[in-house]
């Protein structure tokens, strides 16, 4: 299937219907803030459940019926922020964490860091473990590292007294989960050195067991791994020396162009109205799979794919189509020129991530503040989850189009 094909399969067209080939479900109506979602499974049953965190609460959807269980409230007097679900022992049952104490202001004093211990019945309230932090905790995520040892890795927007983001660079830790989690987890410094980081990506770069982190920050799109000693990092895409056109990236995501080279996908500048794909320079990186993001040709190539958003807040990249590459999935929560917020999905046509096609999966329901990818039904195509801000709702877009490629 070509791309301009599987394009008009997905949606009739930019502006007039909604995207074709998905059926719009309403999980709730009734959410906060919904500042993050997640997708993983919670009971154990190998179905992808809903996690949110909502502006005090942190809530489960069981899946299929999306029967709703409070698990924690009201972690700090102040909003909760992010959340991190993920199976880490093997169980089929999520591991969760979760940030609060969310006051963008305050880099002195806001913040916190709670990993949730699950009762026997994981419906009822979770038990919360305060961990040490830094201010302003804003987004969260498991991470594997070496000898399959998981860390919790928790970057916060500012840093520590960081004043209109100037000053010190925001400190994003790896927490170690001892044996037994109400006991001290050790800590350790990923990276020290950036200022307003607004997102990161976990992904498995090189192929070796261990993951690796992106960042998206007012300096540009970096690239952390862990090396012998301590964590290292490398730029990616931003400012060249002597430049300063780059305004910021707050959202960070990648997937795979035709061919089977790396893109990066971010929304700038911070909250900003852009859609921005970058695919690596000449000679950076080997198709399909790349050993490291190299420094071999400098930074990345930027594509602005979208300049219309309005407070855009979301990414997840992913093959919705079936077609053998991955597309975008971009969200916005303010309402833009024509007074609609949505989301809209961005398809690539070539393998150097040069030209692209956009369509409407959201047009004007969900002011969207978070979005992730998952095959909730299990009938091998992604769907897409997203957390309403001003609307207030949390919608599955269930994927009803052609089935993907193995």
């Amino acid at each position: 299937m070509s791309a301009l094909v599987a394009l008009c399969i997905l949606a009739a067209g930019e502006g007039r219907e909604p995207a074709l080939g998905f059926r719009a479900v309403t999980v709730d109506d009734k959410v906060g803030i919904g500042y993050g979602v997640a997708a993983a499974d919670v009971d154990g049953d190998r179905k992808p459940d809903l996690v949110l965190v909502d502006k005090d609460v942190v809530v489960w959807y069981s899946n299929p019926t999306w029967r709703k269980s409070v698990l924690a409230e009201k972690l700090t007097p102040i909003d909760h922020v992010c959340v991190a679900a993920r199976d880490l022992d093997g169980d089929a049952k999520a591991e969760l964490a979760a940030g609060a104490g969310w006051n963008p202001s305050d880099t002195v004093q806001s913040g916190s860091v709670h990993y949730l211990l699950p009762p026997a019945d994981r419906s009822a309230r979770w038990e919360r473990i305060d961990l040490p932090h830094e201010p302003t905790v804003h987004r969260m995520r498991w991470v594997l590292g070496p000898e399959k040892a998981w860390s919790l890795v928790v970057a916060p927007l500012h840093g520590r007294g960081n004043k209109d983001g100037q000053g010190a660079g925001a400190q994003v830790l790896a927490y170690r989960m001892p044996a037994d989690p109400r006991q001290a987890w050790s800590r350790e410094l990923v990276d020290g050195e950036l200022h307003v980081i607004h997102n990161l990506e976990v992904i498995n770069w090189d192929q070796d067991p261990e993951e690796e982190i992106l960042l998206a920050a007012r300096e540009g799109v970096f690239y952390c791994d862990r090396g012998k000693e301590r964590w290292e990092r490398r730029q990616l895409a931003g400012n060249r020396e002597g430049e300063s056109a780059f305004a910021g990236a707050s959202e960070i995501r990648t997937g795979r162009l035709p061919g089977g080279k790396r893109f990066l996908a971010t929304i700038e500048p911070f909250h900003g109205n852009r859609v921005v794909a970058y695919a690596p320079p000449a000679g950076a990186e080997t198709v399909p799979s790349a050993n490291v993001p190299s420094a071999k040709g400098g930074l990345w190539e930027r594509h602005q794919l979208d300049d219309s958003l309005n407070g855009g807040h979301a990414v997840a990249c992913g093959d919705l189509l079936g077609v053998g590459n991955d597309q975008i999935v971009a969200g916005w929560r303010l309402k833009d020129k024509d007074g609609k917020v949505g989301i809209r999905v961005y398809l690539p046509l070539d393998g150097e991530g040069k030209r692209w096609e956009r369509a409407v999966l959201d047009d004007n329901t969900l002011a969207c503040e978070d979005l992730v990818l998952s095959d909730l039904d299990g009938d091998g195509k992604l769907d897409v989850i997203a957390s309403g801000r001003d609307t207030h709702n949390l919608k599955v877009w269930f994927n009803e189009g052609r089935k993907r490629t193995p």
